[in-house]
């Protein structure tokens, strides 16, 4: 039986995911069939919730259930407490991310103790980064440690596995979101973006990752967020598109400026905006004619034609990093785990008639 103290913190959670929802208490109320005055209480921690109530709010508030009954955790972003008086659309966004991401640090240590799912050390770039060039250096360290060469990254996913990190793709708007927590690092993407969005993005959390959070004394005590941010972002543009393959491939084109550019953005399944700012730190485009390509976006087509109409799926049907499947099929397998939960660790890439029926036992979900 729950402590006080532990439903004041399910009242506070209740509160939260419902701002974040952008609900009123009438409006919850009347969703979940209660009494508003029942969800003031349950906010306040005064009420007590039963098991189908509990599933009621997780449904219509959008949060996995096990967000009202896991620990809190500390994300590397710390998010302000959400009310109602002062939330913003993307202080909402962050709170959903969070609780995102919770729930896949929940997922991945379930499985890890399990013993099905081998735990991964994460890997931390062995020098101090100070700014934007030692930044690069480090994603040429990845790269390096992955023997990638300047070759395009097929699976982003599967280069951050192996850097030690589990990256999920989740349907909460935003960017996305990270955490290192006793060892294990987490990371999840919004599917809600542009393809190119989805793998900058991953890229961005896999760099607070190997050069140190936000937060790394590396980065200088008096730096202030932005250009921390910029250093992230020099890591991840250089991990997607290096410098090097952007001269080589200015070097190799006959074609003009912008259908090399567009090549580029193509081949390495980079947004436009990260391109044409490779093509600037390489000093191939110049910052005048930067504006002017910014201005000038490819479309779909001009991109699948550079390719030779051929697919660029990435962080797109495939949800969860390959290591991490395996060991839900295992653990199915093993009778360690239900089909139902089985589907639900897997979200969404498989459905529950992917997999042979067998009948069920009084198993722990």
């Amino acid at each position: 039986m729950r402590e006080v103290g532990e439903w004041e913190d399910l009242g506070d959670r209740v509160r939260e995911c419902r701002v974040a929802a952008d609900m009123s208490q009438e409006q919850l109320a009347s969703a979940v069939n209660l009494d508003r005055t029942m969800i003031a209480k349950i906010e306040a921690g005064t009420r007590r919730v039963d098991a189908l109530e509990l599933a009621r709010l997780s449904s219509v508030l959008g949060v996995p259930l096990t967000h009202f009954l896991s620990q809190s955790l500390t994300v590397v972003s710390r998010r302000t407490e959400l009310a109602d008086d002062t939330a913003t659309d993307v202080a909402r966004q962050s709170y959903r991310l969070e609780a995102a991401l919770a729930t896949w640090l929940s997922d991945v240590r379930q499985l890890v103790e399990l013993r099905e799912l081998p735990s991964r050390r994460p890997q931390r770039y062995p020098y101090a980064v100070e700014g934007v060039e030692t930044a690069r250096d480090a994603a040429r360290w990845a790269r390096k440690k992955l023997s990638l060469g300047f070759d395009p990254i097929s699976s982003l996913m599967s280069v951050c596995e192996k850097l030690g990190q589990f990256v999920a793709v989740v349907d909460t708007p935003g960017d996305g979101a990270s955490l290192i927590e006793d060892g294990v690092a987490v990371a999840v993407v919004s599917s809600q973006g542009d393809p190119g969005r989805r793998r900058a993005t991953a890229a961005h959390e896999l760099a607070h990752m190997v050069i140190g959070d936000e937060y790394s004394a590396d980065l200088g005590i008096h730096t202030s967020r932005a250009e921390r941010e910029l250093v992230v972002d020099a890591f991840a543009a250089e991990l997607l598109l290096p410098i090097d393959s952007v001269l080589k491939g200015y070097s190799e084109s006959r074609d003009s400026v912008r259908e090399t550019l567009v090549l580029l953005a193509a081949s390495y399944r980079t947004s436009w905006s990260l391109a044409v700012r490779q093509a600037v730190a390489a000093e191939v485009v110049d910052k005048e004619s930067a504006k002017d390509l910014r201005r000038r976006n490819p479309t779909r087509a001009e991109l699948m034609e550079a390719l030779g109409w051929a697919p660029q799926p990435d962080l797109q049907t495939v949800r969860v990093p390959p290591s991490y499947a395996h060991a839900v099929l295992q653990a199915w397998k093993a009778s360690k785990i239900t089909t139902a939960r089985a589907v639900e660790l897997m979200r969404g890439q498989i459905v529950e008639s992917d997999l042979p029926a067998r009948e069920e036992s009084d198993l722990e979900p």
